[in-house]
């Protein structure tokens, strides 16, 4: 498999109106590399926040649409960028509109000006992976953490995964809810369970085809001389080891049939506890083989770091388009060799990358080589070197 992406694409001009504390921005870039550099609350995330809506889903932080309008604004925020690429300058715009008397406030989606259906269209011209401070405790934490982190994966290689996830959730819904009011109802209920099961199947062999993918790539490029040590990957759940070991179809019968037999557990639990929304992702510390969760914090951090790094490598190798890669507060607490080893595969994979970080001299060993901009509430400036 390749790691080389076929195309690199570039944010030249991120505009902003009405988003989160900025009431108006025009920001130009001319590097790969950008750092935007302030104090805690001066509005860095924001921006990464806003870039990260040009995927499916609520963006980095997983906020409301409506979260974002700036307080005391109009309601509405329009983001727009205009996008540099081997094909030509594209321009690529969302936003929220405001709430009419008769509905609830709609996201646009726009390429070039005309309306786009969804955010999933963004896909033929970017793709976009992250990593942020809340997934430090990722390993430790609760396997829906995993699971939200896993489909963000799958998301980024195939981007009508997340619509497939939603619409697995309102199935389950449904099912919990008939087994509440009217379990007697086996027509109704054969009916859920088939669309259920036909979601579960596709939502679960994505989730598969991305793990083994990711896996393979990552044992296909270790390095053990790398500061980020590489990871091992395994999905457990009992949907998993169906999708693992039998065709499509069979699988949704199999599925089918252990949610009959367990209608009378479910309804006790009122939830369905079998299915793709009980999958964990399973990682070890590849080195050492200990589950991640065993290793110290810095190499937690490190082996996320790394799988993050790999997962952009995938993404450029399956979409043919080198990923944006948006790192909130990343370099903080990495030693200098781990900085350094950090900064140097950042520009090794082609993509455009925006970093955050309080502290300047974080930067430091960056210049010449990324924009260092200066972030203050409402405004960012190049930072002008003595």
């Amino acid at each position: 498999m390749s790691s080389t992406p076929s195309a690199v694409s570039l944010i030249r001009h991120l505009m902003l109106q009405d988003f989160r504390t900025y009431a108006s921005l025009d920001l130009a870039v001319s590097r790969p590399l950008v750092a935007l550099v302030g104090e805690n609350g001066a509005g860095k995330t924001n921006i990464l926040e806003a870039i990260s809506l040009f995927m499916p889903g609520r963006g980095l932080r997983r906020a409301e649409l409506t979260e974002m309008a700036r307080q005391n604004g109009p309601g509405s925020f329009a983001i727009s960028v205009a996008l540099e690429t081997p094909y030509g300058e594209h321009r690529l715009g969302t936003g929220l509109e405001r709430a009419t008397e008769e509905g609830r406030p709609s996201r646009i989606c726009r390429i070039d000006a005309l309306p786009a259906s969804s955010p999933a269209a963004f896909a033929e011209h970017l793709r976009i992976v992250w990593l942020t401070p809340d997934l430090d405790a990722l390993f430790r934490g609760p396997a829906g953490d995993r699971r939200r982190f896993l489909d963000r994966l799958v998301l980024a290689v195939d981007a009508e995964h997340g619509a497939r996830v939603n619409a697995l959730e309102r199935a389950l819904r449904s099912r919990n809810r008939v087994l509440e009011e009217a379990p007697d109802d086996r027509l109704w209920l054969d009916a859920l369970e088939r669309e259920v099961a036909e979601l579960a199947i596709a939502v679960a062999a994505a989730r598969r085809e991305t793990a083994e993918r990711l896996a393979a790539l990552i044992l296909a490029t270790r390095d053990d001389t790398s500061p980020f040590p590489f990871a091992t990957l395994t999905l457990e759940g009992e949907i998993d080891a169906l999708v693992a070991t039998l065709p499509a179809v069979d699988a949704e019968d199999r599925y089918r049939a252990m949610l009959r037999e367990g209608r009378p557990r479910d309804r006790a639990a009122g939830r369905t506890l079998v299915g793709p929304q009980a999958t964990d992702l399973l990682v070890r510390h590849g080195p050492k083989d200990i589950p991640a969760a065993m290793a110290s914090t810095g190499e937690q951090k490190a082996l996320l770091i790394g799988l993050v790094l790999a997962h952009a490598r995938l993404v450029g190798s399956m979409s043919g388009i080198a990923p944006f890669i948006l790192l909130d507060e990343v370099a903080a607490h990495l030693d200098p060799r781990r900085r350094a080893g950090l900064f140097a595969v950042l520009e090794s994979l082609g993509g455009q990358v925006w970093m955050t970080g309080a502290d300047p001299t974080l930067f430091a060993e960056l210049e010449g080589r990324a924009d260092v901009l200066q972030v203050q509430p409402g405004v960012i400036e190049p930072i002008k070197t003595p």
